[in-house]
This record gives structure tokens, sequence and C-alpha cells, in this order.
């Protein structure tokens, strides 16, 4: 997932994060919004009643506008028409609705990122708990999802610095939900974080679109391949709007060859509501109207 322009947002007075217990019943939708630098709001996005609904703003990065990390002190680089009254907003007259900020992302500008080592994992951990305490409290957020998609070779304290970070803001209260996003040359260090903090990650976004899957029977082969790394019920399939990987109505039909081989489909990933607009949000209205009718609903 890639940042393509950046804003860094102003501080706002605002409330604390509802929080409460993630699951309930019902299906969940994730969708990233605001990393393209469109001036992409909440309200068009359809959002069904009996589905939890996570938009996941994109993204809080631990960098300066010049990208050089701030050993992490998280900022909003997100487009700056999700405001935090209108994540507020937005929660307000769709209670099934929670926001999440999305984690580092491809790059900022034309500046990769990537998971450093901090010299003092605990001074991180301690750095990034602070910040995004601060984030969720301004923007009302319910969670983080994690996105770090490039490492250096040597990444030992990625699982232990993020598990920790999750860990601790779970038993703060200060997010009720957390998400890992990785693709297929990130996979490694998601597996030891999901080994190892497996039971503080509530759902896998993995970005299946990145493996450049084009058929339905493609797409089955590389979930079941994921299913084995990464715990079934909590691995989410994944689609990219006008982009890589399987397009069109041919999604569905992976959808219902899951369902056919014994996945139960707990819910779906969009990148992104930004590129959604143009096409009246097709995929997210067919993705929620395919969960609400999902045989292992």
């Amino acid at each position: 997932m890639r940042l393509v322009k950046f804003h860094l947002s102003l501080l706002y007075v605002a409330g604390v994060t509802l929080l409460g217990h993630q699951f309930c019943d019902a299906k969940v939708m994730m969708e990233y919004i605001g990393a393209t630098g469109k001036p992409v709001r909440f309200n068009p996005v359809p959002i069904e009643h009996n589905i939890d609904f996570h938009f996941i703003l994109s993204f809080a990065i631990d960098a300066d506008e010049s990208a050089k990390s701030q050993n992490g002190k998280f900022s909003p680089y997100w487009i700056d028409t999700l405001t935090p009254e209108s994540v507020a907003a937005i929660k307000k007259s769709h209670p099934n609705v929670k926001a999440m900020a999305s984690l580092s992302g491809w790059s900022l500008g034309d500046k990769v990122l990537r998971w450093y080592n901090p010299k003092n994992p605990q001074l991180w951990i301690s750095n990034a708990f602070t910040s995004l305490k601060s984030l969720a409290e301004e923007y009302h957020l319910d969670g983080i999802d994690i996105d770090y998609e490039n490492f250096l070779r040597n990444n030992a304290s990625f699982a232990y610095c993020i598990g920790e970070l999750i860990t601790l803001l779970k038993n703060q209260s200060v997010i009720s939900v957390a998400t890992i996003a990785p693709f297929h040359t990130t996979v490694l260090p998601y597996i030891e974080l999901f080994n190892n903090y497996g039971d503080v990650i509530d759902y896998v976004n993995h970005q299946f679109y990145t493996d450049k899957i084009r058929t339905p029977k493609g797409y089955l082969a590389a979930f079941q391949l994921r299913a084995t790394q990464f715990d079934k019920d909590k691995l989410l399939p994944s689609y990219e709007v006008n982009g890589r990987g399987i397009q069109g109505d041919a999604f569905f039909d992976a959808l219902n060859l899951l369902e056919a081989n014994g996945f139960d489909v707990n819910g779906v990933m969009i990148f992104s509501a930004d590129a959604s607009s143009s096409n009246d949000y097709y995929y997210e209205r067919k993705s929620q109207a395919f969960l609400i009718n999902s045989t292992s609903a």
C-alpha cells in the first residue's frame, strides 16, 4: 500500500475513543482510506448496518515530512478531509463503524519507508504508545493496523516491538482491535509476530493482490497457503480496486470458491475507498452483500 501524497494534520482537542469488546456476530468489512491524496470522505461509502465496518486511515508514520525516522513518534499523514470531527460523525451515524490507523505503509512521498531496528526497543515502544494514545484520543480511533512493508536484512526487533506495543495498547484500553497486513515478500516477519502475539491480533489483512493472481483457483491456492501460516479464521480475503491481482467479479467467484472448499469467509479487506469513489463503491456494496448472504454467516 503506497502513500502517494502526504499531509501532516494539525492537532485537535477531542474526546476519548469509545472502547468495547471488538467482536460481535457480524462479519467484518475492512476499508483503507486516505492514502492517495484524493479528497476522499467517509459519507459516500456504503455501510450496511449488520456489518462490522472498519475504516483504516492510511497512514500514521513514525517519521517527519522528509521521512526521517522519529523513533516511534507517530504522526497522521492521511488526507486532511478525514478530520477528527468527520470520524466522530461517521461513528455516530453508524454505530457499527470503527476507525483504525494503519502504521507506516510503503512510502512517504517518494521516500521508501523501512522498519528500522531501534537502538532501544523499550524507548521505541514507549514513544509509540504515547503518540498512538494521543492519536487515538484525537481521531476517536478504535484500533491499529500494522503495515510495515520494507525490512532491512536484520529485522529481529519487529515482532517484539510491534507485539509489545499492541499488547500495551490493548491492556491500557487505548484500542480494542489490531490487525496486520503482510504480503508475499514480507510474510516471514509477520509470521513471527503472529506466532508470538497472535492472541492480541484480531485479523490478518493479507494483501493477496500483491501475488498478482488472476483466477479464482489461483486465489484459493494462495489462501490455502496463508491459512497454514496464520489463523484461517482471522485471515481475510483482500481486493485492490483498479489495481493488481484478481479483478472484477472474478474476486467474488474466488470468495464462493473459498466457501466451497470449507473456508469461512469472515470478512473482506478492500484497498481502497480512494479508488472506489470512481465506480460508486461497487466492490464495497457487493462484498457486503456477499458477507450478509454468506453460507458461513
